[in-house]
C-alpha cells in the first residue's frame, strides 16, 4: 500500500458508503472535456530492457518475506516473561505490565497446529466506508480494509524501512544511479475474478492515478514524480524516474486496480464511483489481496473473507494462509456503545479513548473477556487555520490562538494525562524531531492579547469584542469551527471557544458529518477545523499537507522556505543531514502555527483474550508487515 500521511480527522471517523446512496449520474458531454488517460504524464520513449541492461549497473534490492521476518524477530526475543494463563490475569497498570502483556500475547505462533484458520475476528470501526477502491481511500477505515483486501509490490517493516514484498516480486532491481527500478512480478498471483495479476496493471494504476478527471490527490502525491514506467511482458516492469531522489524507492509504491475492470469505464466516470457500473464495483470489488469483500451492511457491518486463490495455486501452496477465515468490521460510531460491545464480546478489539483506558476499563467486567495494551503511535490532532481568510492570514493571530489555548486542561482533564504534547508535524520519537525539542505552547494570555493587537485585532468600540478593519469594513473576530460530531472531539472544540471569550474572541463550535467535514476542508470552505495526521512512512509524504498549492494543503499555507526544504530533502541521500532537513522544516511550521499543535495519540486498544499476535509500529498495531492480519487465535 502506499505509505502517504492518512487524514484522520479525529481519528476514527465516519465516511460514506456508496451502497444505498443515491447519485447524480452525469456521463461526459460533447461539450465536456474528453478523457484522456495518463495526461498528466509526459511522452517519453523508452529504451528497450536490452539496452537498459548494456547501459544500467544494476544492485540487488530486498526482497522480503514479511512473516518470515517477524518470526526471526521473534526468535531473537528469548522465551516471554510470564506464561498465557499469567498475562490472560494481568491488569495493566504500569508500562512493565504493558511490556509483560505485549511480549507475551504479542507473539506468533510457534506452529500452525496451534492456529484456528477456520476462525474469524470481529472488529470495530467507527466509520463507513466512502470508497473501496485503493485508490480512493482517505480515512483511516477505508486503509484498514484495503491493507487487507489490496495488492502492492512493496511494503515496509515497523521500523518503516521499505522492501519488495517476496509475496509478490520475484526479483528488484534498483540502478546504482537510483534512476530505475526493475520489478520482476511472481507469475501466480490472481484477481479475485480469477484474471492473472501482471505488469500490465500496474501501469494502468500508474496511468488512472496521472489522469487529471480522475479525483486521486492522495495518492498522487509522490506517484507524480515518476517519469514513467515501461511493462516489457507481463511479468517485467521498470519504474523510470527523472532525478535520484531518496524518496523513489517511495514513488514506486502505490495502490493497485485491475486493469481489465477499469480500462473500458473510466472515460465515462472519471471519479470510479458515481456511474451505474462503478457504483457495483463498489459494492462488490475486484481485489488482489488476502481477503475479499463478501458483505456490506450499511451502517452496521462490512465482512470480509480470505481468498484460497490467495495463498492457493494450481492446487499448490503459494503463499502464507491467512490466520483468519473471516474478518468481521462492526461499525459503532458512539465509544461508549463501542465499549459496551467489547465487554460484552460483540466486537473483540476496539481502540480506547483516555477516559476509558483511565476510568471504564479497570473492573472484573472489562477484564472478563478482555485484556488491552498500548504503543506509541505517530499521529498528531490540531486546530487547522485557513490561512487565506481574514481572520488567520496573519501568523501572529495563529500564534495567539495557540496561547490562548488551555493546553494543561485539554492534556490532562479531557485526555486523562495520557497523550503528549504536540509541538508539530513530526512526533518527538522519529528521526525527524528536532533534537534540541521545541517548548510546546502553554495557555499565556498576555502573550494572546499582545499578539492580537499587534495584528490589528482590539475592541475599538468597548463592546468587549475583537474587531478590526478589513478591507474598509470593521470585521468582528468571530469565526466557526468544524469538527466531525463525536462528544469527545466536540468538547475540545468547545473548550476553545469558551478559552477565546476570555480575549473577546466568538468561536462558534459546528459538529457536522465526517463526509462533509471532508468536503468543506478540501474545497477549502472553512475558517478553522480540528483534525488529525498519521504518519507517512516517509517525511517527504508530509509535503501534500505542507507545501505550497498541495492537494492536501487544506489551510492553504505557504512558506517558500518549506517548499525549497522539502525540495533539497527528496535529494538528499545522507541520512544524517536529511534528517536535519526535516527537523528544520518542523521548526519553520512550530513558528508559522498553521496549525495549533495540540497532542500526539498512542494506540490504547482492547483485545478479546482469544487473540494473540498485536504488536504496534507507529502506525499502530496493524498498519504494516504483511497483507493480512498477524493476528491469530488459538484452537480451543
Amino acid at each position: 500500500m502506499k505509505n502517504y500521511s492518512l487524514f484522520l480527522l479525529v481519528g476514527l471517523l465516519p465516511a460514506l458508503l456508496l451502497q444505498g446512496c443515491t447519485f447524480e449520474y452525469k456521463t461526459n458531454s460533447v461539450d465536456d472535456e474528453p478523457f484522456e488517460l495518463g495526461d498528466m504524464i509526459e511522452p517519453f520513449d523508452p529504451p528497450t530492457l536490452e539496452e537498459l541492461d548494456k547501459e544500467v549497473t544494476w544492485e540487488d534490492g530486498l526482497v522480503i518475506d514479511a512473516m518470515k521476518l517477524d518470526f526471526e524477530a521473534q526468535e531473537k526475543m528469548g522465551e516471554p516473561p510470564i506464561n498465557i494463563e499469567e498475562a490472560l490475569k494481568l491488569k495493566n497498570k504500569t508500562p512493565e505490565d504493558n511490556e509483560k502483556i505485549l511480549d507475551t500475547l504479542g507473539r506468533l505462533p510457534e506452529s500452525e497446529e496451534e492456529v484456528d484458520f477456520d476462525g474469524e475476528m470481529i472488529r470495530h470501526t467507527s466509520a463507513e466506508l466512502k470508497s473501496t477502491n485503493p485508490l480512493l481511500i482517505s480515512s483511516t477505515a477505508e486503509f484498514d480494509i484495503a491493507s487487507l483486501t489490496s495488492f502492492g509490490l512493496f511494503s515496509f517493516d515497523r521500523e518503516l524501512k521499505p522492501f519488495a514484498a517476496a509475496d509478490s516480486v520475484k526479483e528488484w532491481k534498483r540502478s546504482e544511479d537510483r534512476l530505475y527500478d526493475k520489478i520482476v512480478m511472481r507469475d501466480d498471483l490472481l484477481w479475485s475474478d480469477g484474471k492473472p495479476i501482471t505488469a500490465h496493471d500496474i501501469v494502468f494504476s500508474w496511468r488512472l492515478i496521472m489522469s487529471s478527471q480522475v479525483p486521486v490527490p492522495a495518492v498522487r502525491s509522490g506517484t507524480d514524480k515518476l517519469k514513467w514506467i515501461e511493462a516489457y511482458d507481463d511479468y517485467t516492469l521498470v519504474f523510470f524516474h527523472p532525478v535520484p531522489l531518496a524518496t523513489n524507492i517511495w514513488n514506486v509504491n502505490f495502490p493497485i486496480v485491475p486493469k481489465h475492470v477499469y480500462e473500458n469505464s473510466v472515460a465515462e466516470d472519471p471519479t470510479l464511483q458515481t456511474s451505474p457500473y462503478h457504483v457495483k464495483i463498489e459494492e462488490k470489488p475486484v481485489v488482489g489481496g488476502a481477503y475479499e469483500i463478501v458483505e456490506r451492511s450499511v451502517g452496521n457491518r462490512i465482512v470480509l473473507q480470505s481468498r484460497e486463490d490467495y495463498y492457493m495455486f494450481k492446487g499448490k501452496q503459494v503463499r502464507d494462509k491467512p490466520y483468519f477465515k473471516r474478518i468481521v468490521y462492526r461499525i459503532i460510531l458512539d465509544p461508549a456503545v463501542t465499549l459496551q460491545a467489547l465487554m460484552s464480546a460483540e466486537i473483540e478489539e476496539a481502540i480506547l479513548t483516555p477516559e476509558q483506558w483511565s476510568s471504564n476499563t479497570n473492573g472484573g467486567e472489562f477484564y472478563k473477556h478482555n485484556t488491552k495494551a498500548y504503543g506509541a503511535e505517530w499521529t498528531y490532532f490540531y486546530f487547522g487555520w485557513n490561512t487565506k481568510t481574514p481572520y488567520f492570514s496573519d501568523k501572529r493571530v495563529r500564534q495567539a490562538m495557540s496561547y490562548a489555548f488551555n493546553h494543561d486542561e485539554l492534556l490532562n482533564v479531557l485526555l486523562y494525562g495520557l497523550c503528549d504534547p504536540s509541538t508539530g508535524t513530526f512526533h518527538p520519537q522519529s528521526p525527524w524531531y528536532p533534537e534540541e525539542g521545541l517548548k510546546p505552547y502553554k495557555r499565556d494570555l498576555k502573550k494572546a492579547e499582545k499578539l492580537l493587537e499587534e495584528a490589528g485585532w482590539v475592541d475599538s468600540n468597548g463592546d468587549g469584542k475583537r474587531d478590526k478593519e478589513v478591507n474598509g469594513k470593521r470585521l468582528d473576530f468571530k469565526f466557526t469551527i468544524l469538527v466531525m460530531n463525536r462528544p469527545d472531539r466536540v468538547d475540545v472544540c468547545n473548550l476553545l471557544s469558551n478559552n477565546l471569550k476570555d480575549i473577546g474572541i466568538d468561536c462558534v463550535v459546528r459538529p457536522v458529518e465526517f463526509t462533509t467535514l471532508q468536503q468543506y476542508t478540501s474545497e477549502h470552505k472553512f475558517q478553522a477545523f480540528f483534525g488529525g495526521w498519521g504518519a507517512g512512512a516517509d517525511p517527504d509524504t508530509s509535503e501534500n499537507i505542507w507545501g505550497t498549492d498541495q492537494e492536501r494543503n487544506y489551510g492553504q499555507y505557504s512558506n517558500e522556505q518549506v517548499d525549497k526544504l522539502f525540495e533539497e530533502g527528496r535529494k538528499e541521500f545522507d541520512e544524517e543531514k536529511r534528517q536535519k532537513i526535516y527537523q528544520e522544516i518542523h521548526k519553520i511550521i512550530y513558528e508559522d502555527q498553521p496549525y495549533t499543535f495540540l497532542y500526539t495519540r498512542n494506540a490504547y486498544y482492547g483485545f478479546n483474550k482469544k487473540l494473540r499476535g498485536y504488536a504496534f509500529s507507529p502506525r499502530g498495531p496493524y498498519h504494516y508487515g504483511p497483507g493480512f492480519s498477524r493476528m491469530w487465535t488459538p484452537l480451543k
